[in-house]
């Protein structure tokens, strides 16, 4: 994948207040704060099953999605916006809450499976079963009750997770600007070799 070439940030959640505290929203939230930094207004998009916005993130011309499709039909919203504007799916940045990754870490990657996620399922599906975009996974850890991971990714974070999960937004955000000011590669290892303090 060529460096630096990231045209599209898609920042995955439910729509709604009800949703808006829960850890299933993290990539919505990194999304909200990425738009903020850089001045990038998002407004309601009907064609493209969301709301998105367009701007500058250190001399590159990036737009910004959310779909507000519900989290299992988000690739309807990215695949329309992505097709319209021929974006590659090797050109798509995807912000997303992470299972399998303890709160207080997140990882950077270019391709690979779902991890069950099904915004990412949903995705995959929608781009012609390509799995090729990069994935920002947020950590949010996994449930006591193996069955009850729908309640838990629903849910808010408890207090000390939540301290955790802030500090990884944060770091999240800065590695978000290293792709664009340096390249893929430099931010997936200061993001990978990144650990909240507890």
């Amino acid at each position: 994948m060529a460096e630096n070439s990231i045209r599209l940030i898609v920042g995955l959640g439910n729509p709604g207040p009800e949703y808006a505290k829960s850890r299933h929203n993290l990539g919505y939230d990194l999304l909200c704060r990425t738009a903020d930094r850089h001045g990038i207004s998002l407004r309601d998009d009907p064609k493209f099953f969301g709301r998105s916005g367009r701007g500058d993130i250190m001399g590159h011309d990036v737009r910004l999605l959310f779909p507000t499709t519900f989290m299992n039909l988000s690739g309807k919203s990215v695949a329309a916006l992505a097709g319209f504007y021929k974006i590659a799916p090797e050109e798509i940045l995807v912000l997303h809450d992470e299972l399998d990754l303890p709160p207080g870490t997140a990882r950077l990657k270019a391709g690979g499976g779902t991890g069950g996620h099904n915004g990412l399922k949903s995705i995959v599906s929608s781009l012609g079963n390509s799995q090729n975009f990069c994935r920002l996974r947020i950590g949010i850890g996994k449930p006591a009750e193996r069955g009850d991971v729908i309640g838990f990714v629903l849910g808010s974070p408890a207090p000390a997770e939540k301290k955790l999960i802030e500090d990884t937004l944060d770091e999240a955000l800065e590695c978000i600007d290293l792709i664009f000011r340096q390249n893929l590669s430099r931010a997936t290892s200061r993001l990978n070799g990144f650990k909240a303090a507890k």
